[in-house]
């Protein structure tokens, strides 16, 4: 029971990962940070992390093979649509409209959710098939992925602290680097 409390804890680090990566992006990128916005964020990502495997456990082979095929695609086509829309802003916006846009309500949380949880939906299913409860996996991988972003925010928020006006630029290809390694990951 204790090593598969630990294999389960390990999964959900691992799948946490990306939530890290663009929670730290997000940090940075983010003028007005405020503590609602990151718990926001967390909130989002920890149900979509738990949500996500719940989705797989149901779903059933035919569908995850499916979406196996291309889900690195999709993937990589929403993070690297968020990042490069944060690129682009970040020369396109002034300083008044880039302080008030809020990264941690609508479309945007939605996408960067989605896109951080995709791989939870495959995992979802392999844990069916070990036998793993839905019950126990879903709610460790969502607590560990709110915890986890929570910590990205905090970090990326220091940082862009220190790096100023273009911190948003950074933010933006960090987000295009995660969607690269998603589909060089899937096609190497």
């Amino acid at each position: 029971m204790i090593s598969d409390l630990i294999s389960l804890f390990l999964i959900a680090l691992g799948l946490s990962a990306d939530c890290f990566a663009v929670a730290l992006s997000s940090g940075i990128s983010t003028k007005s940070q405020s503590w609602m916005k990151a718990l926001r964020v967390a909130l989002s990502f920890g149900l979509f992390q738990a949500l996500m495997p719940t989705i797989g456990w149901f779903v059933g082979r035919t569908v995850i093979d499916f979406i196996s095929g291309f889900d690195h695609w999709i993937a990589f086509a929403l993070l690297g649509f968020v990042g490069g829309r944060m690129i682009f802003e970040s020369f396109h916006e002034s300083e008044e409209e880039n302080n008030s846009r809020d990264i941690s309500r609508g479309w945007t949380l939605i996408v960067m959710s989605l896109a951080t949880s995709i791989d939870a939906l495959a995992v979802g299913l392999s844990l069916a098939f070990m036998d793993v409860s839905v019950a126990l996996a879903a709610p460790v991988i969502g607590i560990v992925a709110f915890g986890i972003t929570l910590l990205g925010f905090q970090t990326g928020k220091r940082a862009g602290k220190l790096m100023g006006k273009r911190a948003e630029i950074i933010g933006g290809v960090i987000l295009i680097g995660i969607a690269i390694r998603i589909l060089l990951s899937h096609i190497l």
